[in-house]
């Protein structure tokens, strides 16, 4: 077995057989199997060059690929952060993410991020996420704003996930794309997986993994489209990964589009405004809002927009 790097990407060729791929990945990176676990999850660990199970089995000569490993992080230290609370009660938390923040410590961001944020003002989270994920259930991108549920409790929390992956969760997002689309509404249904040139990009792949993205026309503009955008599924990047592949990047945009735009958005034109799910401990079926932001407001109005988007 040996390992070197080729692009930044760690590259480890078997010398052996008949290990699973998550042990042997595990042994040769150095990592616990959890990470490698998750890693392989989310494709920054490959097979070969495509996406694989965790107990994939691993032959002699193949070539496990994988991203650059953020550095530990050892302690989370809560910081005074203003902090958007839209709902919290013993069980859960909605916070409402501005445009800019990340949501938990990786490399090039060890703070000032969400969970440091919540660390603070929240305190009690579930410890599933791991000690830099506390009580992160799901994610959404650095420069994207809007709404995501924190799990207080390890119950809380299997719960959500559970919910997750179900689909019980409903995610809506409001995106603005350029261009105009030809139909009303739509569904994307393609795979999505680590991009095999880039591995900070992610790309439609057939060997990715299952991506589903329902959009619906809310407003037309001359060269831009105001969409309403439901998740079935949760994959990195999947909106703006999806609305690229249909030639539909959205505004502001540096990785799958042009980013560059006349409207003053600091990322991409895109804010998860509604989210329902079940109560974890009640049953209770909630929905919640999140505003469009300034900036998104101001551009819509700008474009003339009649039809601006209504969330309480």
């Amino acid at each position: 077995m040996s390992c070197g790097e080729e692009n930044i990407v760690n590259i480890i060729e078997a010398d052996r057989g008949g290990e699973r791929l998550d042990a042997f990945a595990a042994a040769g990176l150095g990592l616990s199997r959890n990470a490698v676990q998750r890693m392989i999850e989310s494709g920054d660990i490959t097979l070969n060059g495509r996406q694989a199970k965790p107990s994939a089995r691993v032959k002699a000569g193949d070539v496990i690929e994988a991203a650059p490993v953020p550095p530990a992080v050892t302690e989370i230290v809560p910081q005074n952060i203003p902090l958007d609370i839209v709902y919290q009660d013993s069980s859960i938390a909605v916070i409402n993410k501005p445009v800019g923040m990340v949501v938990h410590p990786a490399a090039g961001n060890p703070d000032g991020t969400l969970v440091n944020a919540v660390m603070y003002h929240i305190g009690d989270l579930s410890g599933i996420g791991g000690e830099l994920r506390p009580g992160i259930v799901h994610r959404i991108d650095k420069m994207t704003s809007g709404l995501l549920v924190i799990a207080k409790d390890d119950a809380a929390h299997a719960a959500l996930s559970e919910q997750l992956k179900t689909h019980a969760v409903c995610r809506i997002y409001y995106a603005l794309c350029t261009g105009n689309l030809r139909e009303d509404c739509g569904t994307v249904d393609m795979p999505i997986a680590r991009s095999r040139s880039d591995r900070k990009r992610m790309a439609v792949d057939s060997s990715g993994r299952e991506a589903v993205t329902h959009w619906q026309v809310m407003e037309r503009f001359m060269d831009y489209t105001l969409l309403r955008v439901r998740l079935e599924t949760g994959r990195t990047h999947q909106i703006r990964v999806h609305m690229a592949y249909i030639k539909h990047p959205l505004v502001g945009d540096d990785v799958y589009g042009a980013g560059r735009n006349s409207f003053g958005f600091e990322g991409q034109a895109l804010h998860a405004g509604e989210l329902s799910l079940i109560h974890p401990a009640t049953g209770e079926h909630m929905t919640f809002y999140a505003p469009l932001p300034r900036v998104f407001r101001q551009a819509l109005e700008k474009l003339g927009s009649v039809r601006m988007p209504e969330i309480p």
